[in-house]
């Protein structure tokens, strides 16, 4: 019997193994440590490049994106998400390898500030670029282009200190196009409103607006000017980056045609003392487990140069943040902005009400 015996102790030698390799196994899939988590994010840090997280689309910013890398030398690896951004981040923890956290609307990029994803930094280079209200106090994001919500308007009407509080005057009922009031565009515009008048004085401002509508607020913004040219209305509130982005479409487009069909004004805010129009961003923050930090400062202050703040004037007809810089000649056309004073942090605590606003005067219906 003794044969069997020692046969069969052998035999087990190999589940031992076996068995010491699911072990090993296991305490690799357990979650590590908060130091050991950041470890591996520093040792994915790579002084040649840089991450960039961005919801917007990547062709809009890859001119920028190119012309950093020409003169710095550092790759900009791009990450494009549409969606679900900050839950992405949280997913990722320490382990995320994103170094910029690029957004469009105001709302999106302080989201990602209180969801606890950015880091403060201090740059003397884009402290003097950026205006105080157009960035973090803290340095924990900054505004790199503008997008002044505007007044598209027949060609032919003569238009003088028109006032976003005027879209709700009787004269112009059933004259009035705007895309949902829901878009974080118009809630930023709505929000901007609460903060300057109040929400009852907004409330009855938005059903006054509802009741001049010549269409369901519906579609996009470039809808509105189609609408003006096609006479279903003769006004109404849009981005002036999509005028740059049709007067600069083919001769005899259609957006041209659309394009050409209006002028732009830039309303104010009439009961603010200081009135200015207002403005949505596009901009961007470091993230806050960023491998490659000084890579990521370094770009963020390239999109402050004058030669990337010209890229989004005269590529994407964003106005840019930093003063000086020249401008499309057709955003140039549209005359000088003064832009609100009120810093974006206040419009943003009342996107909640703003939304609440359109759905309780049914302003999309």
């Amino acid at each position: 019997m003794r044969p069997v015996a020692r046969a069969s102790r052998f035999a087990r030698i190999p589940h031992i193994f076996v068995a010491a390799g699911l072990l090993l196994a296991l305490a690799a899939c357990r979650p590590q440590p908060a130091g050991d988590a950041a470890s591996g994010a520093a040792a994915a840090a790579d002084a040649g490049e840089v991450n960039l997280y961005t919801t917007r689309e990547p062709a809009l910013v890859q001119p920028l994106l190119d012309a950093f890398t020409q003169q710095s030398g550092v790759k900009v690896n791009t990450v494009f998400v549409r969606d679900g951004l900050p839950e992405r981040l949280r997913a990722e923890a320490e382990r995320s390898p994103a170094d910029v956290l690029m957004t469009v609307d105001s709302g999106n990029l302080l989201d990602l500030v209180d969801g606890g994803h950015t880091q403060p930094i201090a740059s003397e280079v884009l402290d003097a670029a950026i205006p105080a209200h157009l960035r973090g106090a803290d340095g924990q994001w900054y505004a790199l282009s503008l997008r002044d919500r505007v007044l598209y308007a027949r060609k032919d009407l003569s238009l003088s200190g028109f006032a976003y509080e005027d879209l709700a005057k009787p004269e112009w009922k059933g004259k009035v196009c705007i895309r949902s009031g829901q878009h974080p565009y118009n809630t930023s515009l709505i929000a901007a409103m609460i903060a300057h008048d109040g929400e009852a004085a907004t409330e009855q401002w938005l059903r006054g607006v509802k009741a001049n509508l010549a269409r369901k607020a519906a579609g996009g913004d470039r809808e509105v000017a189609r609408d003006i040219l096609g006479g279903i209305c003769e006004i109404g509130i849009a981005n002036a980056y999509y005028v740059g982005r049709m007067k600069n479409s083919p001769e005899g487009s259609e957006q041209r045609q659309w394009g050409d069909a209006i002028q732009v004004v830039r309303p104010v805010f009439a009961s603010a003392q200081d009135g200015g129009t207002h403005v949505n961003i596009s901009g961007a923050a470091v993230a806050k487990f960023s491998p490659n930090r000084d890579n990521a400062v370094k770009l963020l202050e390239f999109l402050v140069s004058d030669e990337a703040q010209s890229l989004y004037a005269k590529a994407n007809y964003e106005y840019p943040v930093k003063a000086g810089v020249e401008l499309d000649p057709v955003v140039a056309s549209f005359g000088e902005l003064k832009v609100d004073p009120l810093p974006l942090t206040e419009v943003v605590e009342h996107r909640k009400q703003a939304s609440e606003l359109v759905d309780r005067v049914g302003f999309d219906n």
